[in-house]
């Protein structure tokens, strides 16, 4: 009987991204079973296993550390004392009952035997091989892959829980003392909540299988009947053991709900004498939800508003970038010449349908043309956040070689993760861009691509990838009127 793994524990088990085992799943290499993957299979492809974090899960998780910060400090990295005892009673509980199963399976075996060996006649050879495959298993080495497999597995349910929800069938895992929906969101999922501390029980969900431990108060009073139920709020609790959670989902952006927050402006970063890099920070209880590659409104106490693309991940809604060209309007002129920070701006939204494919893993291709580097950014972002694409490459154009101002950001990327290319160009048209299309990529009408920046070059490059035949359907551009 094939024992089966999810493509998330799949992954953390071989030591590779999720990226990686999606791409020798087209390629052939893997099989899945109602998208789980058996042991043999993952033992066949990475024979080797190891309880030290290698290859290219390490590298995604040193990018991840750099480019989305946690919300709380790195001593808080290992599960509270509580949960600790929790998850190892709990896997104690579930050894026991294999080592149970072992038992009552070795002495069948030895039943079968005797049986077969009273029996005597055609069954001699049965019974030869019945004592020489027992032999084997009573004499397997400790290095045996499956073992490896097993310790590892046990330590890693140690430290962290998996967390199923359906229907989606989305998962993600709870690592530290972090409460389910804090790793949701850090996973770039999207369930629903409001307050995020327990007062407005919008996080609402119903625990269908598993085991959860609740690690602060809240003051939402559920009812007895939610409680026999199984519900809880996923804010103020975490996993103690692997869990199967029925809640709902922000799927498209109109399950987004219309937001306004009073949000801070925490900093200002100049990037030359027309450009500003503004960081915007919303209160604890009042995160943005929003999906990346989509707008916010932003209004300065003066009353001065402009609408901009997010340039972070949604996986971090409570801390939001945005790039803001000078213009010579009012919001322009106030950023640019009093400067402000820590003065309140209030945030609207979010607005727009330049989202990520999510259940797409072929490679995709994101190009920014000038400052269309904003809403690629946030993509780019929320995909490595959720690690399910193949491979990724960035085009990004500006008008002067010293304009690629998120370039540091780029080649962290490119050096940190194998998956993930970077070209810069300057002044490059829309045949100098398929030229480059086609030398670097083959079968373009195969891939995903995102396009963003000023109109008149966004659609012509558009029509040039639909006229060498890449269907419409896996073309996404968003138009940018200015920063």
């Amino acid at each position: 009987m094939a024992q089966l793994l999810s493509l998330s524990r799949a992954a953390r088990l071989a030591g590779v991204t999720r990226a990686e085992l999606q791409r020798r799943i087209r390629n052939g290499e893997l099989t899945t079973f109602e998208g789980e993957i058996d042991i043999a299979d993952l033992l066949r492809v990475y024979p080797s296993v190891s309880l030290e974090k290698t290859g290219k899960l390490e590298q995604v998780e040193r990018i991840k550390a750099a480019a989305l910060p946690r919300s709380h400090d790195a001593d808080t990295a290992l599960p509270s004392p509580q949960v600790l005892v929790a998850r190892i009673r709990s896997l104690g509980a579930a050894l026991a009952r294999k080592v149970a199963q072992a038992d009552a399976q070795a002495a069948l075996l030895s039943e079968l035997g005797e049986r077969l060996a009273a029996a005597g006649g055609a069954n001699a050879e049965l019974l030869d091989w019945l004592d020489a495959r027992r032999q084997e298993i009573d004499t397997l080495p400790p290095e045996d892959g499956r073992a490896q497999l097993f310790a590892k597995d046990t330590f890693l349910r140690l430290m962290s829980a998996n967390v199923k929800i359906i229907p989606s069938g989305h998962e993600f895992f709870v690592d530290g003392t972090e409460s389910i929906l804090e790793a949701a969101v850090r996973a770039g999922l999207r369930l629903g909540y409001g307050c995020a501390s327990g007062n407005c029980g919008e996080c609402k969900a119903r625990v269908v299988s598993g085991e959860v431990a609740r690690i602060s108060e809240h003051d939402y009073v559920l009812s007895e009947r939610e409680k026999q139920m199984g519900y809880m709020l996923t804010c103020c609790n975490t996993a103690v053991t692997d869990v199967v959670l029925e809640a709902a989902e922000a799927r498209t952006t109109a399950d987004l709900p219309e937001q306004d927050i009073r949000a801070q402006i925490r900093k200002l970063e100049p990037e030359g004498d027309d450009l500003m890099l503004l960081h915007v920070q919303t209160p604890r209880t009042q995160t943005l939800r929003f999906m990346a590659g989509q707008r916010a409104l932003l209004t300065l106490e003066d009353g001065a508003a402009r609408e901009l693309p997010i340039a972070s991940c949604p996986c971090n809604g409570r801390n939001l970038q945005f790039s803001v060209r000078r213009n010579h309007d009012a919001f322009g002129a106030y950023l640019f010449e009093r400067q402000p920070t820590r003065e309140m701006i209030r945030v609207q939204g979010p607005v727009g349908s330049f989202v990520l494919r999510e259940e797409a893993t072929e490679p995709a291709v994101f190009i920014a043309i000038g400052d269309g580097i904003a809403p690629i950014k946030s993509l780019i972002e929320h995909a490595v956040s959720i690690d399910n694409i193949e491979a990724f490459h960035l085009y990004w154009s500006t008008d002067r070689p010293d304009g690629h101002y998120h370039e540091r950001w780029c080649r962290a990327l490119k050096e940190t993760l194998d998956n993930f290319a970077f070209t810069p160009l300057v002044d490059a048209g829309t045949e100098d861009l398929m030229a480059m299309l086609h030398s670097d990529l083959s079968a373009l009408e195969a891939l995903r691509y995102y396009l963003a920046g000023p109109a008149a070059p966004v659609r012509a490059l558009a029509d040039a990838l639909a006229a060498g035949g890449v269907p419409a359907a896996r073309i996404a551009s968003e138009e940018l009127d200015s920063l």
